[in-house]
């Protein structure tokens, strides 16, 4: 015998319906919401004197510079301030590869301390040349001194080698080296992609730097043990300096501030 279906209340569907609806209202109203939670979580407030966001959340800023930002008047920057934030300490640029000295770093060194701000130098890290000479080339451009912040390995580019294992051991011999002459752990400064592909569970050890534009706050690195540095922006403008400049935060207090010091 045929089975006869049975018919559906016309109040039951309704009912269906409007909560069919009514999930789907609630799904679009938590992606509204959900970055206006973030940014008053992590307090993201524009600020004019800078033209860009700042996550306010933390109270120590910063930037990074080389020759690209030309001519600096360091009195200017150590003046640039918004109403809730002031530049705390910058990263220069030294060298790059295993001969390139940045042609403003000297320059840029002097003029950085003179005004009190905290200073430190990276080297920008070519895989495909030798990492033993690059870190001779950083090491004997640069004169490290008792307060000035840890060097750093800027570690973006990845071309040039064949294999991942190859590109892990030459970064370790870079960093050792430079380990053993400074007496710490360098900061290695890179992006999303690298950090996934090369220095989680490899370099989880060593201080981190992430560069990250587009996240409202640093969440997708859970597997880092020392993540002090975050860099969230490379269009700010800062009196004293020509064109964008790259702005970062530490994550923690002063007093942790002082773990990424010599």
């Amino acid at each position: 015998m045929q089975k006869v279906p049975k018919k559906v209340p016309i109040t039951n569907l309704f009912k269906k319906i409007k909560a069919k609806y009514i999930y789907i209202f609630l799904m679009i109203l938590a992606l509204i919401l959900l970055p206006v939670f973030w940014n008053s979580r992590i307090k993201w407030t524009f600020e004019k004197a800078y033209g860009i966001r700042l996550p306010l959340k933390y109270t120590i800023h910063g930037i990074d510079i080389s020759h690209h930002q030309e001519a600096i008047n360091w009195e200017k920057v150590a003046l640039a301030r918004s109403k809730k934030s002031k530049i705390s300490f910058c990263f220069i640029k030294a060298t790059e590869g295993i001969s390139i000295a940045d042609k403003d770093f000297e320059k840029n060194w002097s003029g950085c301390k003179k005004v009190g701000i905290k200073s430190g130098a990276y080297h920008f890290y070519i895989p495909w040349v030798d990492a033993k000479l690059q870190a001779k080339n950083f090491l004997s451009k640069v004169t490290f001194k008792k307060g000035d912040l840890v060097p750093v390995l800027d570690f973006e580019k990845e071309g040039g080698v064949k294999h991942w294992l190859t590109l892990k051991i030459n970064v370790e011999v870079f960093l050792d080296a430079v380990e053993a002459k400074c007496g710490v752990k360098p900061i290695i400064y890179t992006n999303k992609h690298i950090y996934n592909k090369y220095i989680k569970g490899n370099f989880d050890d060593y201080p981190l730097w992430i560069a990250d534009y587009k996240s409202a706050e640093l969440s997708n690195y859970n597997a880092a043990k020392k993540l002090f540095l975050w860099q969230h922006s490379e269009n700010g403008r800062v009196s004293g300096i020509r064109g964008g400049v790259d702005f970062n935060v530490f994550l923690g207090t002063e007093n942790e501030f002082k773990e990424i010091c010599l």
